[in-house]
């Protein structure tokens, strides 16, 4: 991963009711030793870490999101025990290994994605977890996408095509399904390269009460985003 490009994360730190959503598809794996890789600003560890693990190190190679991560710590934003260290996968201790390893938004931005999860399945412990949260759809591919250093978007067949053959899938779903609906509409018609604020608060304030409930009616079969999650074998 490079240095991060664009703003988007400072604009996504407002959708709390969408992370309090995909959190609610993925809390019971968060628990014991955590990895977060691709750390950001530490929005995701903020909405996702309760203090009840043993540990989370929050690992993010650009140097500057590590400050602003670095600041919210010390101003106890983020709970005192995380440790949060700057570099990829590749600077940890080979030895060290977790129960849970997740990667929110973060594989679109890795160009050799298939070999980067090899690496994270090398750090897990036997049973532990891999959960991938991603975007969805290469055909809702955009100039904001771009914009941001996203390689690709994915679907369920193509990123369970570059999980590593020593995890086992234990779920596999789409959320968001009127965002996707959202997503279609601005792609035909609007052609909007980046979000506005009011447009980001929208989309989290109504939008996401109402894919709450239409996900589990089609049984989170469409949606923008794809949530996977793998176990090591034992």
């Amino acid at each position: 991963m490079k240095d991060y490009i664009g703003n988007e994360l400072e604009l996504f730190k407002y959708a709390i009711n969408w992370k309090q959503y995909y959190k609610s598809k993925i809390n019971k794996y968060l628990k014991d030793d955590l990895l977060e890789v691709g750390a950001g600003i530490g929005e995701t560890t903020f909405s996702l870490c309760d203090g009840s693990q043993k540990s989370w190190i929050c690992i993010e190679p650009d140097a500057a999101l590590i400050n602003i991560i670095k600041e919210k710590k010390e101003n106890g934003y983020l709970p005192s025990m995380i440790e949060i260290k700057k570099g990829t996968i590749d600077n940890l201790d080979k030895e060290q290994k977790f129960d849970t390893i997740i990667y929110i938004d973060v594989i679109e931005h890795i160009e050799m994605d298939s070999q980067e999860l090899i690496k994270a399945s090398n750090f897990l412990k036997p049973n532990g977890h891999l959960i991938i949260l991603v975007p969805a759809h290469n055909y809702l591919f955009s100039k904001f996408d771009a914009a941001i250093g996203h390689f690709r978007r994915y679907n369920k067949k193509s990123l369970e095509k570059i999980i590593p053959k020593d995890l086992l899938k234990k779920e596999l779903i789409y959320l968001d399904s009127v965002g996707l609906l959202a997503s279609l509409m601005n792609k035909w018609f609007l052609k909007q390269d980046y979000p506005k604020l009011k447009q980001i608060t929208f989309w989290d304030r109504v939008m996401i009460p109402f894919s709450k409930i239409i996900d589990r009616l089609i049984f989170y079969k469409l949606g923008k985003t794809v949530v996977g999650v793998w176990q090591k074998k034992g």
